[in-house]
């Protein structure tokens, strides 16, 4: 199933993606996404019923991020081998954790904001798992039935906070809007083989990263297995696994986003954001 929220901020509903691609609301049926509906028995539960019964959404809705109440937003870092050699860092011996502030989180093609001064931010497309049933002590044979199931993330990164402000990377990569997710949530039924997905990423038409999470270092169930050693992950928590090559810092010259560029990414069956670059607004 690909599972969405839709709507204007703060008022998403709980929506699903039919066979020919038709939004179709399912408040209905649940209240959210999110927390308990997306354990396996939900999901199963869903699975069941017939999505040409469910009402069609008419026009264009806002997609949200796919996921009420996220709790945890955590990044990984330098986990593709091939972005750890464009950063000129070595292959890191265990995951890299980063929290992203969850008042980062937007929806999949909500304009990305600036923070007030930046020169430095940059743009990461990231397979993002969504954790379903609540994760403690889990082994990584165990991990994927934990999982709810996948989705695109684009973890915007500031780099000037991040590596020249403390040693802490979490400044560089919470900012507002820095945490664009979906468009959907894709069921981990639907995703055959999570190791080998192709990654794109492009900035006002052109091709800046290309990847396959073949090349992760540390894959899927390993990352689960290995943050539940020291957090206990919940239903609705987002794990946003790493970047491949080609993000602004690692480019000769460094290229950075400014006012008025577009974005466009994805990832092979996981849906396709697309986002302006806006100048700092005070809220």
């Amino acid at each position: 199933m690909k599972l969405v929220r839709y709507g204007r901020v703060g008022k998403e509903k709980p929506g699903l993606i039919d066979e020919e691609g038709k939004l179709r609301d399912l408040s209905g049926v649940i209240g959210d996404i999110g927390g308990a509906n997306l354990s396996d028995k939900a999901m199963r539960k869903l699975a069941k019923i017939a999505p040409e019964s469910l009402p069609l959404v008419r026009g264009n809705p806002r997609f949200g991020v796919p996921v009420a109440g996220v709790g945890k937003f955590i990044g990984i870092g330098l986990n593709y081998a091939d972005h750890a050699a464009e950063s000129g860092l070595p292959i890191p011996s265990e995951p890299i954790v980063f929290m992203k502030a969850i008042t980062s989180l937007s929806g999949p093609d909500d304009d990305v904001m600036l923070p007030k001064g930046s020169k430095k931010t940059d743009w990461e497309v990231e397979l993002g798992v969504v954790i379903g049933t609540r994760a403690r002590y889990v082994s990584e044979a165990e991990a994927e039935n934990y999982i709810a199931g996948y989705c695109v993330v684009n973890d915007v990164s500031e780099r000037e906070y991040q590596l020249e402000r403390g040693p802490q990377w979490d400044k560089g990569k919470g900012c507002d809007t820095f945490g664009p997710v979906g468009p959907w949530l894709v069921t981990r039924d639907e995703v055959w083989d999570v190791g080998d997905l192709d990654l794109y990423l492009e900035v006002n038409g052109k091709r800046m990263q290309t990847g396959n999470t073949g090349t992760m270092i540390f894959k899927v169930p390993q990352l689960v297995s290995y943050l539940s050693q020291f957090m206990t992950l919940e239903p609705g928590d987002i794990i946003a696994t790493g970047t491949p090559p080609g993000v602004g810092m690692g480019r000769t010259p460094k290229r950075f986003l400014k006012k008025g560029d577009f974005m466009r990414l994805g990832i092979a069956g996981l849906g396709e954001q697309q986002q302006e670059v806006i100048g700092f607004q005070q809220y």
